[in-house]
């Protein structure tokens, strides 16, 4: 059975890894800004990576409810869900951000 201070533990946990995987997609964006697109994908390669870590935490939530064991949601449960989703659309965007500034480059070295 989880306690309370494991589900606080585990809320941070994944406030973590969702922190540590937003950080990576704003450097992806960054990186594409200035058409380094290998190590932008390098930086979605590195937050995926935290995503991993971030779901393995959710699983065991998962794990617990399917077991039968009712975790007590906290608001910190909530936010670290919230930070975790937020991370997730921040990633999506950085990807379709890094083919957006590939093609601008293609059509600016079109125009020389």
């Amino acid at each position: 059975m989880t306690t309370k201070e494991d589900v606080q533990m585990l809320s941070f946990s994944i406030i973590l890894h969702a922190g540590n995987a937003r950080s990576s997609a704003m450097e992806a964006i960054s990186l594409a800004k200035s058409y380094q697109f290998a190590e932008a994908r390098q930086k979605i390669a590195e937050a995926d990576e935290e995503f991993t870590e971030a779901h393995h935490i959710q699983t065991k939530f998962l794990q617990e409810e399917a077991e039968g064991n009712q975790t007590e949601v906290s608001v910190i449960l909530i936010h670290a869900q919230d930070h975790l989703m937020t991370a997730m659309t921040v990633k999506d965007l950085a990807s379709e951000m890094i083919d957006m500034y590939e093609k601008m480059q293609i059509l600016e070295e079109g125009n020389k």
